[in-house]
């Protein structure tokens, strides 16, 4: 999966006002070049419970958190995913679901048109030959495509990534042909070294676009806390036995915060943020509603998406 960063709109008491809930690591994709999360067929759930999740949304609603993103894996394939969601709704926090669009339950458009929930997905390619050698699945450019227009036309807003991962990908049609179907929330972004990425490097914060554990954090399905879903190899600590307060207070998240370079700001150059600013883009790290050298705004796994 590809991820979009979320651009947080003001400061909270904890700091924290965005955080990525990435519930599960199954999916029906692989993603096998570029999936932060290494998510799959085979992957499980984690050892967070439906019961942990709705604590940790409660514990983030009290401390100022505004907005979730239900990412994985494949959020859609948790079993108390439509009850998470509600949930974090009925906590008064806006909600966005990263998914990758390949499979969508009716019961899950009705939850998508409730009022303060949006979409994100990631799309590589308009033709279904180079999308489906990202997503190591034939037929998900016809299925992600045909669902990105399903959601137009229930007026659903749409946030959707494009990562560049091979060489001659067509990501500039990519792009047209989002615009074409009526897309206008669209950020592109290149492959960060995270996950399946990262090959045999070792990840590094010059992989994060800056804006990690600045107003955003992740949680992890085993309950582990980090800067953002890139920032996977920086845990500071698990919501199981600190809470989410305690994690965000303690010593070891403000040295993860000091470690990760500030992005420097809009009209960046991909040579100044090693990122890929959207033209006309002014804004942050993926999943994000700004547009600003963001990766967060290419859900990730795009999420960088499986």
């Amino acid at each position: 999966m590809t991820a979009l960063l979320e651009t947080p709109t003001k400061t909270a008491p904890s700091g924290v006002t965005f955080l990525e809930l990435e519930i599960t690591q199954r999916c029906q994709l692989t993603c096998s070049s570029h999936c932060y999360a290494k998510a799959g067929p085979t992957k499980g759930h984690g050892s967070m419970t439906g019961a942990d999740w709705r604590r940790v949304i409660d514990e983030g609603a009290a401390i100022g958190v505004e907005k979730v993103q239900f990412i994985g894996g494949e959020p859609t394939m948790h079993p108390e995913f439509a009850d998470l969601v509600r949930h974090a709704l009925d906590a008064g926090l806006s909600v966005q679901v990263y998914s990758n669009l390949y499979r969508v339950q009716l019961e899950h458009w009705a939850l998508f048109e409730l009022p303060r929930v949006s979409l994100a997905t990631s799309y590589y390619s308009d033709e279904a030959a180079d999308h489906d050698r990202v997503t190591d699945r034939k037929g998900s450019h016809a299925a992600t495509r045909a669902n990105i227009i399903e959601a137009l036309r229930r007026s659903i807003h749409v946030q959707v990534g494009i990562v560049d991962v091979h060489d001659g990908q067509r990501v500039d049609q990519a792009r047209a042909d989002l615009e074409a179907l009526g897309v206008t929330d669209i950020n592109t972004d290149r492959v960060r070294g995270v996950g399946n990425a990262a090959k045999v490097m070792i990840p590094s914060t010059s992989e994060l676009c800056g804006n990690c554990a600045r107003g955003r954090a992740a949680i992890m399905p085993d309950g582990q806390v980090t800067p953002c879903v890139l920032g996977r190899f920086l845990p500071a600590g698990n919501v199981k036995t600190q809470g989410l307060a305690g994690v965000f207070t303690s010593q070891r998240w403000a040295e993860i915060a000091a470690a990760i370079p500030p992005r420097r700001g809009a009209g960046c150059t991909p040579d100044e943020d090693s990122c890929m600013p959207s033209p006309g883009a002014t804004g942050a790290c993926t999943p994000a509603d700004s547009n600003d050298c963001d990766p967060s705004r290419t859900p990730a796994c795009n999420p960088k998406y499986n």
